[in-house]
Parts: structure tokens; sequence; C-alpha cells
């Protein structure tokens, strides 16, 4: 563990500043479904499975973007309950690259004090060194206080819903004691905030399974751009949007708008 917090360390400052981005009114968890591996890929003639290596830059970008603005938490959705359905060998090199993601940056990570996290079903198809990988750095990084960079593995809005479920069922909750607070006590991480903002790349719009329960207020943002070449000025464009958002949260909007001239 970092005994002392280094962040932010400043290094994408200045582009955040240079966008307009106003640092005291940050989003405190951004949630990223990273999408477009295959298709960057397809577009350079090259293999899917070196669009997802491609991707993992774009990745830390992102992370190291996020937490030199102050964001407290980072959510990725890194490998869904639908993906086994891809080609075995497509699962194998992304099982393989997960692993490799921690093996190669966890140092990085960290000392940066970020803490790592995994959220989804346990599954004995997820290969033995990658479930080790998991466990040592959740375990390295867990009293970090920095930001909290979640990987969504093995996961599905779902399946967290009927997990959450079976586990008040075998609880013996009653009808009468579910609500809200029942319910989110009973997620994978009932600590973790709900995303004020959601990202989604490849110009897909739709949210694919991911933190159904969570996203409820959240303020989406779509953008064309391919997940290999989303970097920190990506994010900070839709950091930049976020802000310009009115969240009412089902309450009437305070801001009143500007009156509307009539034709001369």
């Amino acid at each position: 563990m970092t005994t002392t917090d280094p962040r932010p360390t400043g290094g994408n400052l200045p582009l955040a500043r240079t966008l307009g981005l106003d640092l005291r009114r940050v989003p405190r968890h951004v949630a990223c479904v990273m999408d477009g591996n295959g298709r960057w890929a397809q577009l350079r003639g090259l293999s899917r499975s070196d669009g997802h290596a491609a991707g993992e830059q774009a990745l830390l970008e992102t992370v190291y973007a996020a937490d030199d603005i102050g964001i407290g938490w980072l959510t990725v959705y890194a490998f869904s309950t639908e993906n086994w359905k891809r080609p075995v060998g497509e699962v194998r090199f992304l099982m393989r690259l997960n692993e490799m993601i921690l093996l190669r940056n966890i140092d990085e990570l960290d000392e940066r004090n970020i803490r790592v996290r995994f959220t989804g079903r346990s599954d004995r198809r997820v290969p033995p060194r990658l479930r080790r990988e998991i466990e040592r750095a959740t375990e390295r990084t867990a009293g970090n206080t920095g930001m909290t960079l979640t990987f969504a593995f093995n996961y599905g809005g779902r399946a967290e819903l009927i997990d959450a479920m079976k586990r008040m069922a075998d609880d013996g909750v009653r009808a009468k004691d579910i609500d809200e607070k029942a319910v989110r006590s009973y997620l994978y991480h009932p600590d973790m905030p709900d995303p004020d903002l959601v990202v989604r790349t490849s110009g897909e719009y739709r949210i694919s399974n991911f933190l159904l329960w969570e996203l409820a207020y959240s303020e989406l943002v779509f953008t064309d751009v391919l997940w290999p070449d989303f970097d920190a000025d990506e994010l900070y464009r839709a950091v930049l949007a976020f802000q310009t958002r009115d969240r009412r949260f089902g309450k009437v909007s305070t801001i009143v708008p500007e009156p509307v001239l009539a034709a001369r």
C-alpha cells in the first residue's frame, strides 16, 4: 500500500484547463463501456485480438487522466457475462490480456495510490492464473486511498440483480423489508456510488447490461470514437458535456431558461 497520496499528478491538468473543465465539479464516479476494438482492427486489416491489445493503452490513459483531475471512482466494462459466447480463441486472448494488463501495470497503479477492484460473478472458466492476478491486485491495493478502479469482469447487470435476490432469499429477507437500501446492500459492491457519468464509445447507443441498477440517474455520453482511439482529450470532453447537464433526479429544474425574443 502507498503511504502517501500522490494524486493528482497533474500530467493532464493543462489539457483539462485548456478545454475549460471546471475541476471543482468533476463527476465522482465515471463508468466506461469500452467498445469498438474489433472495428478498429478491421479498419486496419488486423485481427480482433490486435484491436483488444490496442485498447490497453486507451485504458491506461483513461485511468490516469481520470486520476489527474480527481475522479474518485472509475469503472470499466472489461468482460461481460455474454462475452463467453464469442469465439473460443478470442475469449482465451481476452483472458490472457486481462492477466497481462494487471502484471504490467499493477506497480504503477499501486504507486499512484489507486485501489483496484473487480465486480462480477466468480466463474471456474476464468483461468487460474488470471484468478490469482485478480486476487493479488485486489489484496495489494486494498488499503490505497486514491481513486477506485473497478474492472467489471464476467459482469452482467441482470446477473448482479439475480444474485442479489438469491442472497436476500437465502437470508430470509421479508417482502415488507425490501426497499432500495436493502437491495443495494446485496449488490456486489454496496459501497460503490452510482455512476454520475457513463461513457460508451464506438457510436453504439445502448447500455448492454451494464450496471443496470446503479445507472438509474446517470448522465450518458455516447461518442463515435473507437475505444483504442479514446484518450484523455475524449474523456475530458465527456466530462465537459456532463458539466453542462441539468441533473434533476426527478425534481423540477432550478435553471431559468433564457427568454426567447420574438422575431421582428
